[in-house]
């Protein structure tokens, strides 16, 4: 599922293909998807993103006519920007191609005025994605991890007496109204470089850091602050990952051997996994907490069977692999015709009784 960083290096590849690029026409949206129409029809129009947290925001601008410096209107033509908020979901993505080579899962197409026209599309394989036109940044998600450092710190240090932090640090870091942006692999990446058990109490582990934090342009001023500071990290964690270009987001872009070798944790072997009590699979080293499901310990692997059991296993085994007798297959047909065959025998035996003349006579 892509992350903060994946949505943020989504509006930097937006802007980068869509700079200087005039588009024009209607918004296009495909008749399998579920989300509304995008009403807006213009001439001549750009397209700018920005994103927060885990949403990306769409501009599109009616541009200006050259001669008098007014906006264009139309019958029909849209004279004032809109927004289009976008969710990601689970396989979300932009993708600028030529006409012909539009993705099959292009669910909102926007095409360029040039001629052979070029189109930005919105790619959602699975179709969990959304997009909201006329849309703001959704009012109970909080501030943005990456862009907005100050502001999340004070949202999560101010709420701490709330009933969300009673839950595991784990769970609690998937919670967009306090960490807009973190998602699985990102929570499992900044536990581990702190060694915060997953399923500690949320609280516990946010208490005593200070509302104020000495911190700038990925450098603590003077004096080291505290080595366990989970917001610090859930701050500087999803920059590094945008440096390196996310994680398999970029539709450009093949190989993310990068990305993999900085992983520490998230699927890495030798770690641990098991399902938080929402059923998203946690990846973790050591102890998991006091807090871990009832249950997860039982996940391991089989023991060795005793070798006298494998043998009768085995015999077994053997014993059913041996072909079996193949048996002549007799069509009903044929077994009619032998029984009447039978039964006319019968009747022409002169010493016969009585039930030997009913049987003979029932199969006639």
């Amino acid at each position: 599922m892509p992350e903060g960083p994946e949505l943020h290096l989504a509006s930097l590849y937006v802007n980068k293909m869509c700079d200087g690029v005039v588009f024009s026409g209607p918004v296009i949206k495909s008749e399998v998807s579920k989300n509304p129409e995008v009403a807006f029809t213009c001439d001549s129009f750009r397209i700018t993103a920005t994103s927060r947290g885990k949403e990306v925001k769409l501009t599109l601008t009616p541009m200006k006519s050259d001669d008098d410096g007014k906006r264009r209107s139309k019958g029909g033509q849209a004279d004032q920007h809109m927004d289009i908020v976008f969710r990601f979901g689970m396989s979300g993505y932009f993708r600028f191609t030529s006409e012909d080579e539009v993705p099959k899962h292009a669910h909102l197409r926007f095409y360029t005025k040039e001629k052979p026209r070029r189109v930005l599309s919105f790619v959602d394989t699975r179709r969990f994605g959304s997009w909201q036109p006329n849309g703001t940044w959704q009012p109970d998600r909080g501030p943005c991890i990456m862009f907005e450092y100050k502001s999340f710190r004070e949202n999560v240090l101010s709420h701490l007496s709330d009933r969300a932090f009673d839950r595991p640090i784990c769970e609690v870091l998937l919670n967009q109204k306090y960490f807009n942006g973190i998602g699985n692999y990102l929570r499992a990446e900044i536990l581990y470089r702190l060694n915060i058990p997953p399923f500690v109490c949320a609280r516990d582990a946010l208490e005593g850091l200070e509302l104020e934090d000495e911190f700038e342009d990925g450098k603590p001023k003077g004096m080291k602050r505290e080595a366990g500071d989970v917001l610090r990290l859930c701050h500087t964690v999803p920059l590094e990952v945008v440096s390196l270009g996310g994680k398999g987001y970029d539709p450009e872009k093949m190989d993310y051997s990068a990305f993999e070798a900085w992983l520490r944790c998230y699927y890495v072997d030798g770690m641990k996994s098991v399902r938080d009590h929402n059923g998203r699979t946690m990846w973790f080293k050591g102890d998991p907490g006091p807090m871990a499901p009832k249950g997860w310990s039982k996940r391991k692997l089989p023991k060795k069977k005793n070798p006298h059991i494998q043998k009768k296993s085995f015999q077994r085994e053997e014993k059913l692999k041996r072909p079996r007798k193949k048996h002549r297959r007799v069509k009903p047909s044929q077994v009619h015709v032998k029984r009447k065959i039978a039964a006319s025998k019968l009747l022409q035996v002169n010493t016969w009784d009585y039930v030997t003349f009913k049987n003979a006579l029932f199969f006639l």
